[in-house]
């Protein structure tokens, strides 16, 4: 099994930028695809952005598209969410999620698709 620790978040203005980090230990080589989702009070879970640990394939919510950027490091088992020009829209809780399958385009924002979760990171963006 695979533990997430997702960490980064903080409290910013419109327009600024933060970067999430989510740190994976345990049984890393089993996970195939590792996740940033989104909830915000009252809404459904989002699927923000994925990234493949195979190849690097990365799937990002249009909602998102063009401000946040994911990314891995996969030496150090970290995967980052790079967040630029956030809007009051963005304030949620951020977790990373994993799972062993290979997600495709249709999938990958599924939060059914994903087994493994992080305890979540605060982002407040203020107007």
């Amino acid at each position: 099994e695979v533990q997430l620790q997702a960490s980064g978040g903080g409290l910013v203005q419109a327009g600024g930028s933060l970067r999430l980090s989510c740190a994976a230990s345990g049984h890393t080589f089993d996970h195939y695809a590792i996740a940033w989702f989104r909830q915000a009070p009252g809404k459904e879970r989002e699927g923000v952005s994925c990234i493949t640990t195979r190849d690097d394939t990365t799937y990002i919510s249009d909602s998102v598209k063009g401000r946040f950027t994911i990314s891995m490091d996969n030496a150090k088992n970290m995967v980052y969410l790079q967040m630029n020009d956030l809007k009051p829209e963005d304030t949620a809780v951020y977790y990373c999620a994993t799972d062993t399958r290979r997600p495709n385009r249709f999938t990958w924002f599924f939060a059914s698709q994903y087994h493994n979760w992080g305890q979540g990171t605060q982002v407040t963006v203020s107007s």
